[in-house]
């Protein structure tokens, strides 16, 4: 007798902080009920035959309410419900998440000649995110990049790139970023707002965040994939090293775009290989 429910988000992770509230036909509340770590919600309260409401409410979630008809056993079977993120956005389960580098890319491009763009990527990161139970605003990211791992696929430029006149990678071996914050910018868009330490220099860089969604891995792991993107001025870092052709061109453009497709493992770290 009594009460069951489930309760998921849209992409079926468990609302292991969900409420369940029953009232009866006059508004009265007879039962109140919290989800377990699984969001599943077992009370034991008998409940007289009836119509009832169901609401269920959770901090960052929209809540839902449904019609539950309770029969001569006392129980009442609400089945699964289904809650969507505050405002239609989604983000994988709350908790650790640990970045994959084997399955990630951190990439740059770079201007060059004013005509073409030469496509570089480093090798060498790791990085956690922290999605944030009660509000998803307040979870974080931390990254770290060794900047001699940069590899454009020219040997000799990737030789000047990590010399004084750009990375100086003996002096400045990390790149390093860590988030101070997020907004919302879509229902599954994010502005990670954070620091980026770079040649010596940190500053504020906000990454424009698409989340695509999570799934289980060959491994019995769960993966979350996220895109992000964002622009940097090289002379904000104090990499102001350029070469003027003869027409006046510069070989190498000012600017820098940052392009990261990550896929990250749920949990404090990577599964043993």
């Amino acid at each position: 007798m009594g009460l069951t429910a489930r309760i998921r988000t849209r992409d079926g992770w468990a609302v292991s902080h969900a409420v369940v509230t029953v009232t009866d036909m006059t508004g009265t509340q007879v039962l109140r009920a919290e989800a377990d770590a699984e969001g599943a919600v077992r009370d034991t309260t008998e409940l007289a035959p009836g119509a009832y409401t169901v609401i269920v409410t959770a901090v960052g979630y929209a809540p839902a309410a449904s019609s539950a008809i309770v029969t001569a056993s006392g129980r009442a079977e609400v089945g699964t419900v289904t809650l969507a993120r505050q405002g239609g956005t989604e983000l994988p389960p709350p908790g650790p998440w640990t970045i994959d580098p084997a399955h990630s890319s951190v990439a740059a491009v770079a201007q060059h000649l004013g005509i073409s763009s030469v496509h570089g990527r480093f090798t060498d990161f790791a990085g956690t995110v922290e999605i944030a139970p009660d509000d998803v605003t307040k979870s974080r990211v931390e990254a770290m990049i060794k900047a001699a791992s940069i590899d454009t696929g020219n040997g000799m430029r990737d030789t000047h790139l990590r010399s004084a006149d750009f990375l100086d990678v003996e002096q400045y071996p990390e790149i390093t970023f860590r988030s101070t914050g997020v907004t919302q910018a879509g229902s599954d868009r994010w502005t990670v707002h954070g620091e980026l330490g770079l040649h010596g220099v940190v500053r504020p860089v906000d990454l424009d965040l698409a989340y695509l969604g999570t799934g289980a891995d060959p491994w019995g792991g769960t993966r979350a994939a996220f895109r992000a993107t964002t622009e940097l001025r090289r002379e904000d870092f104090a990499m102001n090293y350029n070469q003027v052709l003869q027409a006046g061109i510069a070989a190498i453009g000012t600017t820098l775009r940052v392009e990261l497709d990550i896929q990250a493992v749920q949990g404090e770290s990577l599964p043993a290989a």
